[in-house]
């Protein structure tokens, strides 16, 4: 999954990114509100950590725009007031938590996999595509241009995780993590052995390639 931070301090924006990170997230960082005005509203973000005092826009601005063009993207709020009108400030202009601060950076992390979870109960699609390739995630039925594809339970799990990461391009330790649970021996070709299998049962005869090799990085689908 994929988080937008919106701070302006350098330190504390390493800090949570570097959180974030290990959590499991990829994250983007903008420096200020115009700049993430441009990206909230643009990007495949799946939440938001926004700062209210940025230069050139507010994060109350950011918010508000963000919920005038329809987005519902889930946004935490950092900031360094923490009154109770500070708060409602923020909720009420479309803010789905607030955190003050100073603030431990594991409660940020839990209060944004709480938000992701909530998010993910009430708007879990129940199939995946991309291009002409489906996934139903009921059925476990996988289809590209309607003939149907037969997998293994892990290659199954493989190309899900890619799904879910169009476009994003995955590391090898990321994937071995996140498919197979466990940590990253530099010196398995685990992962591109069954990548290499996946991709002759989804891209063979295809016009078009999906699962590209980004050599030095990993695997990316899209």
């Amino acid at each position: 999954m994929h988080i937008l931070l919106i701070e302006d301090d350098e330190k504390t924006a390493g800090f949570i990114s570097l959180a974030l990170k290990q959590a499991g997230y990829a994250v983007t960082r903008c420096a200020d509100g115009e700049e993430g005005m441009v990206a909230v509203l643009n990007g495949p973000y799946d939440a938001a950590v926004i700062d209210i005092m940025l230069p050139k826009r507010d994060g109350i601005s950011v918010i508000r725009g963000l919920r005038a063009a329809g987005r519902s993207l889930p946004v935490i709020v950092v900031s360094a007031r923490g009154d109770v009108d500070a708060k409602v400030k923020g909720l009420e202009a479309g803010a789905d938590d607030y955190l003050a601060k100073p603030f431990s950076i594991i409660e940020l992390v839990a209060r944004v996999q709480a938000l992701l979870r909530r998010t993910s109960r009430n708007e879990e699609p129940t199939t995946l595509a991309v291009d002409d390739l489906e996934m139903d995630l009921v059925t476990h039925r996988v289809t590209r241009g309607g003939a149907r594809i037969d997998l293994q339970p892990l290659e199954y799990q493989l190309l899900e995780y890619l799904m879910r990461n169009r476009g994003r391009v995955v590391s090898r330790a990321t994937i071995l993590e996140r498919v197979w649970d466990y940590d990253f021996d530099p010196h398995t070709n685990v992962v591109d052995s069954r990548v290499c299998h996946l991709r002759d049962k989804i891209d063979r005869g295809a016009g078009r390639k999906l699962i590209k090799t980004v050599r030095g990085f990993g695997y990316v689908l899209g």
